[in-house]
């Protein structure tokens, strides 16, 4: 396996259009990194330029320690898995694990056991002699990261590998390219759109936002202390909950919402220079939870209750403000009351209203 090194990479169109602005991280040997965010966030062309589907405007990228910009896909040591399966239909599951090897020239031994190794390692040596039509897709995607097995590369490149796999095949081949990485210990790269596949996959994620980077970390690290306000609202399902306001003291610390509402912060400390500051606070779903006996806690309206088996999530609404906690299965307040609410003041998150940087 090798690591991948890239040193303020840029992609730049003919028309001007720059779709990554000066990429710089590396990927260690061995290491499953993530590259997320929404479409058209450069997660994608990133991974094309690593792969050499795109040409590099600017900057080194590096595989193994040595500078690739220049070589071709072919010779980059490197192998991917598309989006869409792009299995050759009137072939069995053996020939197109074996088709790219053909035409590299490998001797049909070497062919055979790589097939047979990358058949065995993904449960699939009975489905040898099955064409693509006979099978299901999630079957067809370990076809497809079977064809990238064989090649035996030093980095593996996933591009979107699930979109096209229903919720339960989802979560059936995730844990299979989990197992693999781990079993292989090999270099991935791997790029989603989905939240959840980043967190669950990615030892590291990379998030971006409009061809910049805007934080790389684990994804607990992330999701405990996000460096800025579109971090914060990408990472987490629901979403983080988002309020505006002036930070004051009295009777312990509270926000001052821009409607005049002030909401108890409970033990929450804060830097006295933040003190008079409009800021955004940010809090978890589950650390929004109906208020015990004595607990510094304001109204909410609630609008909809979400039952979906082990937790429920309730919109609520304050001072015209959506919000959402995340609770255990319990008595509620019907759609139309109020239920009273307190904020874990110990993992409140406060930004900058105006920059969206973490304070």
């Amino acid at each position: 396996m090798a690591s991948v090194q890239l040193d303020r990479v840029r992609k730049v169109y003919d028309n001007g259009q720059v779709a990554v602005h000066g990429a710089s991280f590396e990927i260690a040997d061995g290491e499953l990194m993530v590259l997320v965010g929404p479409s058209g966030c450069g997660k994608s062309t990133l991974l094309r330029m690593i792969a050499g589907l795109e040409d590099i405007s600017e900057g080194d990228l590096l595989i193994g320690g040595k500078r690739v910009n220049d070589v071709q896909p072919k010779d980059r040591d490197i192998a991917m898995v598309f989006q869409s399966y792009a299995l050759y239909p009137h072939m069995t599951v053996a020939e197109n694990l074996a088709f790219g090897l053909k035409l590299r020239g490998h001797p049909r031994a070497e062919i055979e056991r790589r097939v047979n190794a990358a058949a065995e390692t993904l449960g699939m040596s009975h489905m040898l002699g099955k064409l693509p039509r006979e099978m299901s897709g999630g079957q067809r995607q370990r076809v497809a990261l079977g064809r990238a097995l064989v090649r035996e590369p030093s980095v593996f490149l996933l591009d979107e590998p699930l979109s096209n796999l229903d919720a339960k095949l989802r979560h059936s081949v995730r844990t299979e390219i989990g197992r693999l990485h781990r079993q292989l210990r090999a270099t991935m790269v791997y790029v989603t759109h989905d939240q959840v596949e980043a967190m669950t996959l990615g030892q590291r994620i990379v998030v971006l936002k409009e061809g910049e980077i805007q934080q790389i970390d684990t994804p607990m690290a992330l999701y405990e202390k996000p460096a800025n306000l579109f971090v914060a609202g990408f990472l987490g399902s629901p979403a983080m909950n988002v309020l505006h306001g002036t930070l004051q003291r009295a009777e312990g610390l509270r926000l001052v919402l821009d409607g005049g509402d002030a909401l108890p912060l409970g033990q929450a400390t804060v830097a006295d220079a933040w003190l008079g500051r409009r800021v955004a606070m940010g809090v978890r779903p589950e650390h929004l939870q109906p208020a015990g006996i004595g607990k510094p806690a304001f109204e909410a309206q609630v609008e909809l209750i979400e039952p979906v088996g082990n937790e429920v999530f309730v919109n609520l609404s304050h001072a015209g403000q959506s919000l959402v906690s995340r609770v255990a299965p319990q008595h509620l307040p019907e759609p139309g009351q109020l239920l009273r609410v307190t904020v874990d003041g110990g993992v409140l998150h406060f930004f900058d209203a105006d920059s969206g940087q973490r304070l």
